[in-house]
């Protein structure tokens, strides 16, 4: 299964709150919109076994988000496009955006364990459920965030 990112949505960058009304919080929720498609996408490719070992490289799992539709280099490993510009890179603490490959560093749980944490400590099938059960609560909170928005939009 092929998941295709448009070029707008591999340059989305950052979740950015929703609470404001009038033309700016339209902007917000568009941009809501666009990452939870993106999570969604992502969480479409694993569940499709996107990160089951590919007949390029059986010797390991694919590498979570660079393998994937969701990084804008996937099918260019020349990198052309700088990591900071990925989406993914919202979700990348603040201190860690200079990494090499920072989408390594994004937590997906609220112990800290890391997509780094998890190439070094855990399974395929362990990496792979802490992913999935990571997106799907990103996805539960930008779907109810755009909720609250559409709430204050209407009362305004």
């Amino acid at each position: 299964m092929a998941v295709t990112l448009s070029r707008d949505d591999a340059r989305i960058r950052r979740r950015v709150p929703v609470r404001s009304s009038g033309r700016r919080g339209i902007q917000m929720e568009k941009n809501l919109h666009i990452v939870l498609n993106l999570l969604k996408r992502e969480l479409e490719f694993l569940e499709h076994g996107g990160y089951k070992r590919s007949p390029a490289s059986p010797w390991r799992a694919p590498y979570m988000f660079e393998e994937s539709p969701s990084c804008p280099n996937h099918v260019d490993r020349t990198r052309q496009t700088r990591c900071q510009d990925c989406w993914l890179m919202q979700f990348v603490p603040d201190d860690l955006h200079s990494e090499q490959v920072p989408c390594r560093f994004v937590p997906l749980t609220t112990e800290g364990l890391t997509v780094d944490t998890l190439y070094r400590c855990a399974t395929s099938a362990e990496s792979e459920e802490a992913l999935r059960a990571w997106l799907r609560q990103h996805i539960r909170e930008i779907e109810r965030e755009i909720c609250e928005a559409r709430a204050v939009r209407f009362e305004a």
